[in-house]
């Protein structure tokens, strides 16, 4: 019986022992968000509240601002930051942003960023009215702007249906980053064979930790400063996945930029430390693992029994 309908439980001191990559055992994973949120439709998200708490019919000027801000001056800071460091980033992308802000795709490509699929637009796959679809269109237009096949998938807002994963996996995706559940990556159940989910983040997160909680501007370098500790430790066990979850509209802001510059250079002085893409972090997951996902690979047609 299984807690869960795609992952069987397992604590993490009871995983196996894994290789670190080249001996690095704190593999740094640095996800941008790269999203189109439509001007003729509510914002996904805002960061001012109407007056009076009325409710603001499209255009929503100042919160479709706040994060077009990001487009423009925010990604540019963050890329340059990303560049002068010689790093690269995951882009969870909207295939729209091609068709949209098509500079800034070109620039992505340039950078060799890795294009991780996002949907077509900010919208979950919960609201779709065919998810397949937008899974195949947003795949297949990301393939078109640097030529890779896409092998890794966000859903917008983490949103998924019963039937999201199965519907990835034959699209081509090896790797989620949907299920917060780890700090290594794990085996998923599908349909069509078993998957390798990533470790995603809700608390190294520049939305919970600014546009939710309304956390000071030095919070994100507290945070990874506290799990660095913490990581170095267990890392006597196992590698850990520490991973930024990031949008250019909050992290690109000057004076919240300037703290994640720190928490870059913290990360780049320390010993322990390699910087990796979600594809690059799935192969060696896969690789250092050895089992193909055997532990989920049985369930393929049926799922396990679950506790209800």
């Amino acid at each position: 019986m299984w807690s869960n309908p795609r992952i069987p439980y397992q604590m993490t001191c009871q995983r196996k022992r894994l290789e670190a990559p080249g001996g690095k055992p704190i593999i740094v994973n640095l996800c941008m968000n790269v999203e189109y949120w439509p001007y003729n439709k509510p914002m996904p998200r805002g960061v001012l509240p109407p007056p009076h708490g009325a409710l603001i019919e499209p255009p929503d000027v100042p919160n479709y601002s706040w994060v077009e801000y990001g487009m423009r001056a925010g990604m540019p800071r963050f890329m340059t930051m990303l560049a002068d460091r010689g790093l690269k980033a995951s882009a969870l992308t909207n295939a729209q942003v091609a068709d949209v802000y098509p500079a800034l795709m070109d620039e992505m490509v340039k950078a060799e960023w890795e294009l991780v699929g996002h949907g077509w637009q900010q919208q979950s796959l919960k609201q779709a009215d065919d998810e397949a679809n937008v899974i195949r269109r947003s795949l297949a237009r990301l393939k078109e702007c640097d030529g890779e096949q896409v092998r890794c998938w966000l859903g917008p807002g983490l949103g998924e249906t019963h039937d999201t994963v199965d519907h990835l996996k034959a699209a081509g995706i090896d790797f989620l980053l949907d299920w917060v559940v780890d700090d290594l990556p794990y085996w998923i159940r599908t349909k069509h064979g078993p998957m390798v989910g990533l470790p995603y983040t809700l608390e190294l997160n520049d939305v919970p930790v600014y546009a939710i909680k309304n956390s000071s501007t030095d919070e994100i370098l507290k945070r990874l400063e506290a799990t660095l500790a913490i990581f170095e430790r267990e890392t006597e066990q196992n590698p850990r996945v520490l991973t930024f979850g990031l949008h250019p509209h909050i992290i690109g802001v000057p004076h919240m930029a300037y703290y994640f510059e720190k928490a870059l250079d913290l990360l780049l002085e320390h010993p322990q430390t390699v910087f990796m893409t979600s594809s690059q972090i799935g192969d060696w997951f896969v690789e250092a693992d050895g089992t193909n996902g055997a532990e989920v690979a049985l369930y393929t047609d049926t799922p396990p029994p679950l506790p209800y």
